[in-house]
């Protein structure tokens, strides 16, 4: 007995498998007993389902045998033996068989589970072409609906017009295809999906052909992506007839296109795998996406479909681990490729949107404050990029450096490198004079002397700079440009109108910290902007995220430390995807949480991470953090987000610009996310 928390049926997740196992030719008995000790494995590893290849039982290519009575019995016996295997197992098995009914054969998907036949559907589409010709030994599924078919003493639904819903699995709808039924144009999986099947299966046989497996996937990744589905494809393998033809058993599983789980080609041994589908993105990127409803209005009278309950008993009391990988940074790819060509988007498509906001205002200056941390670094970064791609000198680029207070020697110094470096207008300006005058006015303790470092005292320092920086654009015709990041934005860390909020452009506004840190990593390891610029984007890396708005005892040093605050950005901008990209609740963005980060060693990490920056968390430093987060992004800070100045998203992790990807009250209560954090042990 575990917590009902540590079970990832709790959070809409469904282990799933597909089997390739071994077969012999025209041999039904033989097959079936390799098809239970397959979904006994499957069993042992907690899946709820396990998909077969088509024609599993009978195997495939034995042409002229399918019409053996024989060989029928002889699978129906075999289905027998399958049938009361599972009454002992958990999952849901589906299998291929061929079966008669009303004087014709139909190449079938059985769906069994616990001694029972819940469904039977036949294949629609049979290939007549270059080596197949199964029209010489079935008939179509394609006007059979609304049927039942006799199977070992059971009657069970039969027809291309069946749905299974699990009744005790909010958004599980099962729906199963054969081989050819997706290569059509419009596959019976689609009409399934718009019906609302979020789980499509595949008993394939297909034959192995050189380049042959490449389009197989892409097939079955662009299908699960324009269907908003979980798409599990098992193709014949060892032991297949290979009279004219070759087989790979191929197993894949597919979410929303992205591969989960494949299986070697041309393996020895059976082979089977599992991945754990989130059922509850799927309803919920479903939900988001209104074209996807949209188009299930449209074609709702091409196919009516039967929806057959049952209970899946998924268990809530037992911890079966977490069979799919979770990022630590959802907003930065862990491949080293993807991770270069993102990067390389990331950078252009903030500049591009630079550059056209030069051009659409006849304005070829930028205006930047520049304090030598991540932020201001990065954004002066893209306005190279911009001006460099618009033929305009460095010169246009008036970079300040702007101490106060808390400025400390190291950002100011590292400030200065920078621009020096990237050959860009350096000036500094000393707003101290400023800040003081504006404490003594307001007849703030700070002023006389006192240790007073409020919110007030911050601000002032902060209202300072951002005045400054909007009179400097309008004497030299030129814009701000804001340095502010989306994880500021989410945790409201910026000061609201006369600050960092506010600016003439926010090209970092959709950019998270996570991902501004691999970007200047990125620019740093290719010397994307000169050899001289390398060791200053190291120390800046490496200098603790502050906003130095509290002095130090010494002067030298950083006295506030911004992950102390608001909590380590790694986990903050992890619970920010979550949170707004599938609306997830609290407690499952805490389970993703808790198998991304609980063991460093573990999982896949960027390869430009730093060994030392690879740390674990335990959950209750996750549901801490976290409660942090929901208190930050639902309750204090939508008013700042809802004021946002324009700027270019960047990711798909989407932005919270107000005119865009979120639109929410400043008022509202975050009491329910509060109340569901609960659900964390």
């Amino acid at each position: 007995m575990t917590h009902p928390f540590f079970s990832l049926h709790t959070h809409g997740f469904l282990r799933v498998a597909v089997a390739s196992p071994k077969s012999r030719v025209a041999d039904p008995a033989f097959n079936a007993q390799r098809t239970i000790e397959m979904a006994q494995a499957a069993d042992k590893r907690g899946a709820a389902l396990v998909l077969f290849p088509e024609l599993g039982i009978s195997s495939y290519a034995i042409d002229d045998l399918l019409h053996q009575s024989a060989l029928l019995q002889a699978v129906e016996a075999a289905l027998g033996d399958v049938i009361e295997a599972s009454r002992a197992l958990f999952p849901l098995i589906v299998v291929g068989a061929p079966l008669r009914h009303r004087g014709r054969l139909y190449n079938c998907a059985l769906l069994i589970r616990r001694g029972e036949v819940l469904a039977v559907t036949p294949k629609t589409y049979l290939p007549n072409y270059r080596e197949f010709y199964e029209r010489r030994h079935f008939a179509s599924g394609a006007f059979v609906a609304g049927e039942e078919i006799g199977v070992c003493g059971q009657s069970a639904p039969f027809g291309s017009d069946i749905l299974l819903e699990a009744i005790d699995f909010k958004g599980l709808v099962i729906h199963a295809e054969i081989c050819e039924d997706v290569w059509v144009p419009i596959p019976p999986s689609a009409r399934a999906a718009l019906a609302g099947a979020t789980v499509l299966l595949n008993l394939s046989a297909s034959n192995a052909l050189v380049g042959k497996s490449d389009y197989r996937a892409t097939l079955c990744a662009s299908h699960s992506a324009r269907c908003l589905s979980a798409y599990l494809y098992s193709a014949a393998g060892q032991g297949e007839s290979t009279t004219d033809l070759a087989w790979d058993g191929e197993a894949m599983i597919f979410e929303n296109g992205a591969l989960l789980a494949k299986a070697p080609r041309f393996a020895k041994e059976p082979q089977l795998i599992a991945a754990d589908i989130d059922v509850e993105r799927l309803t919920a990127e479903r939900m988001r996406q209104g074209t996807f409803g949209d188009c299930a209005d449209i074609e709702a009278g091409a196919t009516a479909f039967r929806r057959i309950a049952f209970e899946l008993h998924a268990p809530l009391d037992v911890d079966l681990g977490l069979l799919r990988a979770t990022p630590r940074f959802p907003f930065v790819p862990d491949d080293e490729a993807r991770l270069a060509e993102l990067c390389f988007e990331a950078f252009n498509i903030q500049a591009h949107g630079l550059r056209q906001r030069l051009q659409a205002t006849n304005i070829d200056k930028v205006v930047i404050g520049v304090s030598g941390g991540l932020d201001s670094t990065h954004a002066l970064l893209v306005a190279v990029t911009a001006l460099d791609a618009l033929g305009l000198p460095r010169a246009n680029i008036l970079g300040y450096t702007l101490p106060a207070f808390a400025t400390s020697a190291q950002t100011k110094a590292n400030a200065w490198r920078l621009m020096r470096a990237l050959g860009v207008a350096a000036h500094e300006i000393d707003v101290t004079p400023a800040c003081r005058q504006m404490l003594e006015d307001i007849g703030h303790p700070a002023a006389r002397g006192e240790a007073v470092y409020d919110a007030t005292y911050e601000n002032v320092q902060a209202g300072a700079r951002t005045s400054m920086l909007f009179r400097l654009a309008n004497q030299n015709n030129a814009i701000v440009l804001g340095t502010g990041d989306l994880s500021e934005l989410a945790l409201g860390w910026c000061t609201y109108g006369v600050g960092d909020q506010m600016s003439h452009y926010a090209v970092n506004a959709s950019v998270p910290k996570t991902l501004i840190q691999h970007l200047i990593r990125w620019c740093a390891r290719d010397a994307r902007f000169g050899a001289l610029s390398i060791a200053v984007l190291h120390d800046i890396l490496e200098t603790e995220i502050s906003p130095e708005l509290v002095p130090s005892v010494d002067g030298e040093h950083i006295a506030q430390r911004t992950e102390e605050l608001v909590g380590p950005y790694a986990l903050q901008d992890f619970n920010l995807y979550y949170t707004t990209r599938f609306g997830f609740a609290p407690s499952k963005t805490a389970f993703l949480a808790y198998h991304a980060w609980r063991d460093a060693d573990a999982g896949v990490w960027p390869s430009n991470i730093p060994p030392a920056k690879r740390v674990a968390y335990d959950l209750t430093e996750i549901k801490s953090w976290l409660t942090a987060f929901v208190r930050r992004f639902f309750a204090t800070s939508q008013f700042k987000r809802s004021a946002l100045p324009n700027g270019p998203k960047v990711s798909s992790g989407g932005s919270l610009s107000p005119r865009g990807d979120w639109r929410a009250p400043s008022d509202s209560s975050p009491d329910a996310w509060l109340a569901d954090l609960d659900e964390i042990p």
